[in-house]
């Protein structure tokens, strides 16, 4: 399939933009990077258009590349659910662009850095949303996050990480310790009830909204491990927080969350599944970021990989059953990143 160039997308992008709004004058300009194939436009609608005058924003979804259609059927699905999602104005799914809502330029974490926003208050802000999200139930068609999706996942790690990026080779006494690691973890997070999950529910897919905290960048959701979601959302990809107050929230989260019905085990045990089901996302991550420098050609992640190692460093030390992860980290990982030093 022949793909527009940027120059024709972006005269489509505009003119759509400028019949759905019913604004001649309207400009668009970039208002958001991601790390997949969707983009995101701002512009300012005036007085005497379609809309209400002020500020909306264009999600562009080549459908080609990454169809807007399951971002519009889960928007639905969870705004049937009471969690506070993107408005939408109007949809052109075939041609995928949709014209949203702006929720304004600061997301949760930006607030929280800027010191617009206090973190306990902006962290119950989104429990408040993610207990709506669990309380959901999954509809026939939502994907389940089986072993097969997980193992795949923890696979970008050894592919891209360990063998892209470090130029690691791993014996067959080294791959048989990864597989043991691994599943040790997939065991675990394979036994944790099945929920609706967000599967990227982090402060920077959180904003400050009326209403509440609104959830964006959804369309990932599945039916997965109820401790995946809480745990994603205090050890960021994109700021480390102090593991007192990690333990704090989590503690808070717990409690919230067994007052409100969700069938949580007790503490102890979730203390556990949410470190394996961290586990499993941390891992994958650096996966993905060393994927999407090698091979989408999009460095910037790269730079938070320690991040994810340090993630590792608190965990893995709690847990002598993951010795073998912590050997496969001590005796290739940390070496080969020294010698990039």
């Amino acid at each position: 399939m022949t793909q527009p160039s940027p120059s024709d997308r972006d005269a489509a992008r505009l003119a759509w933009a400028r019949a759905a709004t019913g604004d001649e004058r309207l400009e668009l300009v970039r208002a958001s990077f991601d790390a997949g194939f969707r983009s995101y436009w701002r512009g300012r609608v005036h007085a005497g258009a379609a809309l209400p005058e002020g500020d909306a924003i264009v999600m562009d979804s080549p459908p080609e590349l990454e169809d807007p259609r399951p971002w519009l059927r889960l928007r639905d699905v969870l705004d049937a659910g009471g969690v506070r999602v993107p408005r939408v104005f109007q949809a052109d799914p075939e041609r995928g662009f949709l014209l949203l809502e702006d929720l304004g330029r600061d997301t949760f974490l930006q607030a929280v850095e800027a010191g617009h926003a206090d973190a306990d208050a902006m962290f119950e802000a989104a429990f408040e949303q993610l207990l709506k999200i669990q309380a959901l139930p999954c509809p026939d068609d939502l994907p389940p996050y089986d072993e097969a999706f997980l193992s795949r996942e923890l696979r970008l790690f050894d592919e891209w990480f360990l063998g892209r990026h470090l130029g690691v080779e791993l014996d067959c006494g080294d791959l048989e310790r990864l597989d043991l690691a691994y599943r040790r973890i997939l065991d675990n997070v394979l036994a944790q009830r099945q929920v609706f999950i967000h599967r990227d529910f982090m402060p920077r897919n959180l904003m400050p909204a009326e209403g509440g905290l609104a959830v964006i960048d959804f369309q990932g959701a599945l039916r997965g491990p109820i401790a995946y979601d809480p745990i994603s959302l205090f050890r960021d990809a994109f700021v480390s927080w102090p593991e007192d107050r990690v333990e704090a929230w989590l503690a808070r989260y717990h409690a919230r969350a067994v007052a409100a019905g969700i069938p949580l085990p007790d503490y102890a045990r979730f203390r556990r599944d949410a470190d394996f089901a961290g586990l499993q996302r941390h891992i994958k991550i650096l996966g993905l970021f060393a994927r999407l420098n090698h091979r989408d050609g999009k460095p910037k992640y790269l730079a938070d990989a320690p991040r994810f190692l340090g993630y590792l460093d608190l965990v893995l030390p709690r847990y002598p059953e993951l010795q073998p992860l912590s050997e496969i980290v001590e005796r290739y990982v940390r070496p080969a990143l020294a010698a990039r030093a």
